[in-house]
Order: C-alpha cells, then sequence, then structure tokens
C-alpha cells in the first residue's frame, strides 16, 4: 500500500481529485441555476473536459529519467492510471445527477469521459503531462464554436457535443481512447 501511496502523491492525484470534484460543484451549481436549458451538452462536456485536464497533469512523475529507468513495468502502470482518470472523471457527472439535477445521460459522460482520457493521453505523449491539457481544451474550444455539423468530418470534429448514440461520436471516442491508451502505456510521457 506504501508503493500506491507513493505513486499518487508523485503523480499529484490529490490535487487533481480536488480540481475534479470543484469542477463538479461548480457544474451543479450552474445546473441549478437553469440558465442551461435541459439536454444542452455544453456544460457536461465542459465538466468532463476540465476533469480529464485536471487529471492529466498526474501522467509524469517529477523525474521523467527516473520514470525510464525504473526496474518495474510501466506499461501496465500507465495504462490502468489512464483508465482511472477515465473512471474517475466518468464518475463525476453521475455524482453531480445523484444530487438532483439530470445535467448529461449515462452514455454521453462515458463516450466523453473515455475519449477525453485518450485525448489526454495522447497529449502527454506529444507534448508532455503539462501540455496535455492542450488537445482536450483546444478540441472542445472547437466544438463549441463550430458550426452545427452537416457532415461526416465536421461529426467527428465536434463529437464531444453529439448526442448520445451517434455512430460518429461514439468511433471517435473509441479510436481516442484505445489509441490514446496505448501510445501512453508503450511510450510514456514526453521528456
Amino acid at each position: 500500500m506504501r508503493w500506491l501511496t507513493l505513486y499518487a502523491r508523485s503523480r499529484q492525484v490529490p490535487a487533481s481529485l480536488a480540481a475534479v470534484v470543484i469542477s463538479a460543484v461548480v457544474v451543479w451549481a450552474l445546473a441549478r441555476d437553469g440558465s442551461e436549458a435541459p439536454g444542452d451538452p455544453r456544460l457536461p462536456a465542459l465538466v468532463l473536459a476540465s476533469g480529464a485536464m485536471a487529471a492529466s497533469i498526474g501522467l509524469s512523475g517529477q523525474d521523467l529519467a527516473l520514470d525510464r529507468t525504473a526496474a518495474i513495468r510501466w506499461v501496465l502502470r500507465r495504462a490502468v492510471h489512464v483508465l482511472l482518470i477515465g473512471a474517475v472523471v466518468g464518475a463525476v457527472l453521475p455524482a453531480v445527477q445523484a444530487m438532483g439535477e439530470n445535467v448529461a445521460a449515462t452514455a454521453f459522460t462515458v463516450r466523453n469521459s473515455a475519449g477525453l482520457m485518450g485525448l489526454v493521453a495522447v497529449g502527454a505523449t506529444v507534448c508532455g503531462a503539462r501540455l496535455a491539457w492542450t488537445l482536450p481544451m483546444a478540441w472542445l474550444s472547437f466544438s463549441v464554436f463550430a458550426p452545427p455539423p452537416t457532415s461526416l468530418p465536421m461529426e467527428v470534429a465536434t463529437w464531444m457535443l453529439l448526442p448520445p448514440g451517434t455512430a460518429a461520436g461514439t468511433w471517435t471516442a473509441l479510436v481516442l481512447a484505445v489509441t490514446g491508451t496505448v501510445v501512453y502505456a508503450v511510450a510514456g510521457p514526453k521528456r
């Protein structure tokens, strides 16, 4: 158990978890205000993205050289870490909904948390953990300001805001989740 505690502290898990909880409380407060129309996907997408972005900082340790030279198998640990990020971020909205405000469907939450988890993992591999948040932020920003999707490429580009059950949104999130998990597990964070 000591190893797990040290790992969590070195990956800044307590601070990331606090940021995820704070974003959930803010979304709950905004949803209670009634300013967003029911079924509007922007607010739930924002809370999922902010949770994934907050958790992304822990995708590298304090010393990358130490991580790369340690005599332990990092591939499984990295994959589990990424999957746990998706699970924790995905648990935020159902927790908010348990307080009485229905902000998103479960299928929407699962799809977006999986896709965002893969996106931050790709970001950590390509840009490093300190900048892993930029990919989900850029994609969410584009999705919010893009015109309504009328073609398959636009559906892929705005997958975060599509209704649950949309094939393009589901497949995009699935590809991002699998690709991100595998790439990060094998390559690790960028130096």
